[in-house]
């Protein structure tokens, strides 16, 4: 019975916490003991560590990643009445970031194997309005960048990634949020480079395009108390920058982790009657999240929880569906592929301190789960 076994939840930050906690302690004193908590010696640290860990020129560290998005398409120059070419199939922040520029999503469907946006289907979506390619590095793997490259080159538009799931992944060789023209990452807690609370950042290797995001998150200002544009208060604050600076340097080991157990998953999950992930060829996988699919996915995730097992559904309804974009006129259909994987994909635990023991019951219990496939 599952009351006889401990719960095992979908996440556990507190074991990542646990094992820095003296590292923590000093970075937040120090920080406490300097008293100055709005984007200071920390953030400025972190920026420089990140950018060289990303292998860009610059990284400009924000509050969210919602809000990186958000100065990434402004700078970017997309305004109202523009295209931004994205996948229906990702947090809903991606689109919302088009929004506030006045833009128009411009959905495109996504590949069955990887979940990240088909770029066969690109070209077609282009049209004299569309400014950028918004691509997202879905569950920890980048998208297939070098044909959106060519695209963009092609008709002049900018491609900006979308890495918030995706920190230290590469493709071709290449950290996410150093291909495109501009990359955008969140550091929300579950991420695999987490704050303790709310902060993102953005990498580019436009000096001015890096000039220019400075001034916008700090109330677009030029010198103090000039202001030239209409700004933002998006400033990382120093204690995030502070736990970032620090977690930052155990990203690799943490992301190794990640790495062993999807392997893991994959061996014990081998002969079960689930579709599972896998890692493109050129590219580097860090498994933010590990999602199987399976066309029974409701019965298989009450099985879990009945095992108290914690799973997440990432994401069950795509952005074209979503209520609050009912106006760009999309029903049900228009994009199956990404429609279908709605319906079957189911997100198992994947943290650095997860236990063999743990892994092993997962998987137990996924296997022999009495389900008709």
């Amino acid at each position: 019975m599952s009351d006889s076994f401990d719960s095992i939840p979908f996440v556990d930050l507190s074991r990542s916490c646990a094992e820095l906690r003296g590292e923590i302690d000093e970075a937040l004193q120090r920080t406490l003991d300097r008293g100055n908590f709005a984007s200071n010696q920390a953030v400025a640290s972190f920026e420089n560590d990140f950018a060289r860990y990303c292998g860009t020129r610059h990284c400009v560290a924000v509050n969210s990643g919602t809000s990186a998005l958000h100065l990434a398409l402004i700078t970017s120059g997309v305004r109202a009445g523009d295209e931004v070419i994205t996948t229906p199939f990702t947090f809903i922040a991606t689109s919302w970031a088009i929004s506030y520029v006045g833009a128009r999503p411009v959905f495109v469907d996504i590949e069955p194997r990887t979940c990240n946006i088909d770029v066969e289907q690109i070209a077609c979506a282009i049209s004299p309005q569309t400014r950028a390619i918004l691509p997202v590095h879905l569950y920890g793997q980048m998208a297939d960048l070098e044909p959106m490259r060519e695209l963009c080159d092609k008709h002049g538009l900018a491609l900006i990634e979308d890495a918030a799931q995706a920190h230290g992944a590469a493709y071709q060789g290449h950290r996410a949020g150093s291909y495109g023209d501009i990359g955008c990452f969140s550091f929300y807690p579950t991420k695999n480079l987490g704050a303790f609370g709310e902060a993102g950042a953005i990498t580019t290797n436009d000096d001015k395009l890096a000039s220019r995001l400075r001034h916008l998150r700090d109330h677009a200002q030029i010198e103090k108390y000039r202001h030239e544009e209409l700004g933002f208060n998006y400033r990382m604050d120093e204690l995030q920058g502070a736990i970032l600076g620090l977690k930052l340097r155990h990203l690799e080991s943490w992301n190794k982790a990640r790495s062993e157990l999807a392997q893991a998953y994959t061996s014990r999950l081998a002969k079960a009657a689930l579709t599972l992930p896998c890692e493109s060829p050129g590219r580097k996988h860090v498994w933010h999240l590990f999602v199987v699919r399976s066309p029974q996915r409701d019965q298989l995730c009450r099985k879990l929880s009945e095992a108290s097992i914690g799973t997440g559904l990432h994401y069950p309804i795509p952005i074209h569906l979503q209520p609050a974009y009912q106006f760009l006129g999309h029903k049900p259909g228009d994009f199956p592929v990404a429609e279908k994987l709605a319906s079957q994909c189911l997100s198992l635990p994947m943290f650095p301190g997860l236990k063999q023991s743990e892994l092993d019951r997962i998987c137990d219990v996924t296997v022999g789960a009495d389900i008709e496939f």
